[in-house]
This record gives structure tokens, sequence and C-alpha cells, in this order.
């Protein structure tokens, strides 16, 4: 469905991807010379009045008049988009943030390539298109997560170019949604602590995530902590969640869980006393500063607060352990307790030298758990029992029950 003087181009993470051999999950197109009213005459359906993007009649995809943009106010407020028939495909791929994002192929399939976005495919590195990257700080945050993706390195350039927007105060004036939603993102992709390290090496981390920069250099017990280091120990913690589940709520719960190390005053090094709760309130600050989802806030709080006493779940007393289960809320809710299990298993694996260790702490509290929770309330019931001597039966049996499933 064409017209006359109008070319169309795939463009953008489609091409990059075909040419990674990964498989393209979305295809997006620029159209060169032609108009709103041309698209919205061969069927295409507008998206949006002021920004000229179309869904093709038939396949649904996105199809965007090739335009240029220009910043119209500090930091992330505003762009003025310009498009028309003259815009060219250089100068719309001109506008994009790295190079391996700046290709594009003809209707024919030949490469287009401007900016040596293939070379540096095969360089595995992440290079911005043009100085216009100042523009939209977000590309700082939209990099980091390229890297935790595609494992690529971050060009000098480019690193030094995100290093001056961060000294400028440009990610001072992200919005909150959209550094939350480049975050869990980032969360999602292969290896989500290099989102971390390339925020610290350009010095986003300190501005965006002060509680997590905070445990760079703050050391802890060797003899539990080989690595020392607490930033460090997050990372591999981060590393191991993302070795035990895909799901973006473990690994924030594993990035998140120990915040309160970073408030430790420096004279009690390298004990953390008290960390826990300390942190719990860090990760309820950080989920309200970025608006995070209820759930993203529960499991961080969570797992922040009760995951060193699960490390000592084979030591404690079946009491102790139900009031565990009971602070986590294990019984409505076993598929987030499931999801903290893992981040503390994440935690306890997250150590140097330490990957492969098994975690039987895990599989006791699964086990104490099912055994309370399989703890009947209708025979108490029909003894008469109600109010605080029912809860209090209850609470027996339950202590009973997870005594009796402790292996001999």
């Amino acid at each position: 469905m064409t017209r006359q003087g109008m070319r169309v181009y795939q463009v953008g993470g489609s091409v990059r991807d075909r040419l990674l051999g990964l498989p393209v999950q979305d295809r997006d197109w620029v159209v060169v010379g032609s108009t709103p009213e041309a698209l919205r005459a061969l069927g295409y359906r507008q998206v949006g009045r002021d920004f000229p993007v179309f869904l093709h009649p038939e396949t649904g995809e996105e199809y965007a008049l090739a335009r240029t943009e220009r910043k119209t106010a500090p930091g992330y407020r505003g762009f003025a988009v310009h498009a028309d028939p003259g815009v060219t495909l250089e100068e719309d791929l001109r506008r994009r943030d790295v190079t391996i994002n700046a290709m594009a192929l003809d209707e024919g399939g030949e490469l287009i390539d401007p900016f040596g976005g293939r070379e540096d495919l095969r360089l595995r590195r992440l290079r911005h298109v043009s100085p216009a990257f100042v523009e939209d700080p977000v590309r700082i945050l939209r990099v980091a997560r390229f890297a935790a993706r595609l494992g690529f390195s971050v060009a000098a350039e480019t690193l030094a170019l995100m290093r001056a927007m961060v000294e400028a105060g440009e990610v001072d004036a992200l919005t909150p949604e959209r550094v939350w939603t480049e975050l869990e993102r980032a969360l999602g992709e292969a290896d989500p602590g290099r989102f971390v390290e390339v925020l610290r090496e350009c010095g986003a981390l300190a501005r965006l995530f002060p509680e997590l920069d905070a445990l760079f250099g703050v050391p802890q017990r060797a003899e539990y902590h080989p690595e020392v280091d607490t930033g460090a120990h997050v990372l591999l913690v981060l590393a191991q969640a993302a070795r035990l589940s895909p799901d973006p709520l473990v690994r924030f719960a594993a990035l998140v869980h120990d915040l309160g190390k970073g408030t430790t005053p420096s004279g009690e090094w390298p004990r953390h006393v008290g960390h826990e709760d300390r942190g719990a309130a860090l990760v309820e600050a950080l989920c309200g500063r970025y608006r995070a989802p209820v759930e993203y806030r529960e499991l961080g709080v969570l797992s922040a607060r009760l995951h060193g006493l699960c490390h000592r779940a084979l030591d404690l007393r079946p009491g102790t352990v139900l009031r565990l289960l009971e602070s986590a809320d294990a019984f409505r809710r076993p598929e987030r307790f499931e999801r903290m299990l893992l981040a503390c298993e994440a935690d306890f694996r997250g150590r140097a030298g330490w990957a492969d260790r098994s975690y039987p702490q895990g599989d006791a509290l699964r086990s104490a758990r099912s055994a309370a929770a399989a703890v009947q309330v209708r025979p108490l019931l029909d003894q008469g029992l109600s109010g605080l001597d029912l809860a209090n039966a209850l609470r027996g049996l339950r202590v009973a029950a997870i005594r009796d499933a402790r292996p001999a």
C-alpha cells in the first residue's frame, strides 16, 4: 500500500535484532516523503493528535512520518516535533539515541547505516549518534538498559557525555514514572546488574538511587561476605536473582534487600546491627519517590526486614518460625512468600565463592508453611472455641505441625 514519492523503511530495534540473529518481536517503520493526509487516505489510522504515528490498516504495525525533534525546555519536559515530506531518512535516524538503533532496511532489504551501527554491533559497543543525545536525559537510562540486555560496553565518548549530562543536572528533571519504567524494564534484562554499573559509572546512580550508591565502599564482615564491599555484594545478589528467576519482582527485592547497610555509622563497621528495619524504611521511601507498584514495595520491604531471620531458619524455634510466617503473611500470600524466599536465596548465594551453595533454609520454611497451613480450623470451631481461645489453640497446633515437619 504505497503512493508515488512515498518510501517506507524498517527501522530501529527490529533491524538491530535481525543483524544480531535475535528474535524480532515488533517492527517499526519510517515513512519518507508523505503527509498525514496521504497516509489517512491510504487507510492508515493516526494515533495521537500531536505525534505523526499511524497504524497500518492490515498489520497494525506502527508507521511514523520521518521527523526531526528539537528540545523546547530544560530537562525532560518537552520536544518540538517537525515532520513533513522534506525530512530525510538520515535526518530521522540522526535523532535516535545510539548507533545500533539508527539503522534502517529499505523495501529491498538493503541496510542503510549512516552512523556506523553495524560496526558498533561487531564491537559490542553502545555509542551515541550525535550531540543531540544530550537533549533527552532518559537516554542515559536507555543506554544502561541496553548494556544490561546485550552485554555491550559503553563507548568512552558516550560515557563522558552521560557524565556531563548528570553534572549539568539533566537527570534531576526526569519524571518519577519514566525512571521507574526504565528500572522495571532493566530488571527484566539478561544482566540487570549492568544497569546499576553503568548508572554508577556516569554518576546517575548517586542522583537517582542514592540509597544504592551509598552501599559501595561500605565493608561487611569478611567471614560472611568474602567480597567485603556491600555494593559488590548487591551486584552478586542481583546476578543470583537473575539466575534463579526471570521475575522482576524477585530481582527488585534482591536489589534493595540491604539498603540499610548504607546508613550504618562507619564506627560500627563491618557490623550492621539493625540494618533490616532501616532498610525497610529506605525501600518504602524509594518506592514512594518513584511511585512503584504496591507489589514491588511490599515485597521489597518484606525482603529487607526478614532476610536475616530467614537465613537463620534452621536454628529458630518452631514458635519463632510461625511468627516469621505470620510477619510475611505467608498463609494468605503464598506467591509473595515464595518470591521473598527466592530473594533470600539470592542474597545467601550472592557472595564471592558461594554461588552454587545449597539453601536448605528456603525448603525448611516452605515445609513449615505447608505444615502449618494444613492445620484445620473446623475441629476447633466444633469444640466451641472462639476469639482469643481459638487463636491460641490454632497457634499451638501450627507450632506443633512445624515441629513435626522438621527433618530428624
